[in-house]
């Protein structure tokens, strides 16, 4: 079974599972599937607005497919979700990702 499957069974079961949706976004994400990843990072940081994670390999997602200004929205909100669980590593690395966009 594939990562894809394995991730989407989980969800079935569990839909809030937090990991399984970011893993599911990811996978899509790599698999250069920009609408799907987003879709499931979409469905992660609305119900879990502090998963810091999601908001910056959102942005990377964006602006690989060139939509900068969608990336520059996500990094303020992910920012803002950091400052907001006290994560500076994270933000610190979505600032800098902001300043070269």
């Amino acid at each position: 079974m594939d990562r894809v499957a394995v991730l989407t069974d989980i969800l079935n079961q569990n839909p809030n599972d937090a990991f399984a949706r970011y893993g599911l976004a990811m996978e899509y994400s790599n698999q250069g599937d920009v609408n799907r990843a987003l879709d499931e990072f979409g469905k992660l940081l609305a119900s879990h607005p502090d998963y810091t994670a999601g908001y910056f390999m959102a942005a990377q997602t964006l602006a690989r497919a060139n939509r900068n200004e969608e990336a520059k929205k996500m990094l303020g909100d992910g920012i803002v979700s950091a400052k907001r669980t006290g994560n500076a590593h994270a933000q610190s690395e979505m600032e800098g990702m902001l300043a070269d966009l």
